[in-house]
């Protein structure tokens, strides 16, 4: 059994790991860590990748950075929360408002630390970053458009980090990172949706907000039918192997999402819908390693 203070910590930790979202910082390291496998350095031998100590450092300060950066906007957008998330809200703040900022400075510190470790242009990199993820946070995640795109490029900057160390140029990755981008945006148009109450009652100017709901999803639609473009190029031009099946449930997927968009009312709909929109992107992650499994295999041996 567990004394008082065991309790106590473990309450605490599990309140901390809530706030930073840990298991989307663990899904961010599986990524970048598969994307440098088989695509960023996809010449380069397995084993050589995964002990290269300086991608390690850029891993680590990319979740880092990231952690941070859930803890700045759970701080500036704890009222709203409160509204949206009264249980993820009640959890949260078992740990005070001082600890997640002290936690904040040193999570970001450490970042700079281990860029530092790789070279000058990473610290470069990673201080822009942290900038930019609080002044979205403090002054543009309330701007209609503007913050959803901010929101989705910041999403995607620690891959850019990565694709910045290897050099790599390759079309294929440009495609990749635009169907990501085009999903992550559709994810914050249908995340705006689902909190609208808490945006409302706290003058958030969101789309949904400011143009209305069928103007959100008219924005949904259109960016859905751009996700086409990058599909088309993926499974008809490029070598990707098995990720083929995933981009075909992708798109099943994106018709299920997109019939239930236009009949959804309530916020366990667009919860549903946002979900939907998670199972597509963690699935992307993990489908990573159907690109080329046979030549992996012989890298690995």
């Amino acid at each position: 059994m567990f004394t008082r203070k065991q309790r106590h910590i473990l309450i605490k930790f599990f309140s901390l790991f809530s706030v930073v979202r840990g298991y989307n910082i663990l899904v961010i390291v599986i990524a970048q860590y598969l994307t440098s496998v088989y695509i960023f350095a996809h010449n380069i031998p397995v084993k050589k990748v995964l002990l290269d100590l300086n991608l390690l450092m850029l891993v680590l300060a990319s979740a880092a950075v990231v952690a941070a950066g859930y803890i700045i906007n759970n701080f500036y957008d704890s009222e709203k929360d409160l509204i949206n998330r009264p249980n993820k809200s009640l959890l949260d703040k078992l740990v005070s408002q001082n600890t997640k900022l002290s936690f904040y400075f040193v999570l970001n510190f450490s970042a700079i630390v281990m860029a530092s470790y790789v070279s000058f242009n990473p610290v470069l990199f990673f201080s822009a970053y942290i900038f930019a993820i609080w002044f979205y946070s403090h002054k543009l995640k309330k701007l209609p458009i503007v913050g959803n795109i901010v929101s989705a490029l910041l999403t995607i900057a620690p891959f850019f980090a990565i694709f910045i160390y290897y050099k790599n140029f390759d079309t294929v990755i440009f495609v990749h990172a635009s169907f990501l981008f085009l999903i992550i945006s559709i994810r914050e148009l249908a995340k705006d949706l689902e909190n609208m109450k808490g945006d409302l009652a706290l003058n958030y100017r969101t789309i949904p907000v400011v143009y209305g709901e069928v103007t959100s999803k008219k924005m949904i639609t259109f960016l859905m039918i751009l996700t086409l473009l990058p599909l088309y190029l993926l499974i008809t031009k490029f070598e990707i192997g098995y990720m083929t099946y995933y981009f075909y449930g992708a798109i099943i997927l994106l018709i299920i999402f997109l019939s239930l968009l236009w009949k959804s009312t309530t916020k366990t709909h667009y919860i549903i819908l946002h979900n939907i929109l998670k199972v597509i992107i963690v699935a992307g992650v993990f489908s990573i390693l159907l690109i080329d499994v046979d030549l992996v295999l012989k890298r690995i041996l």
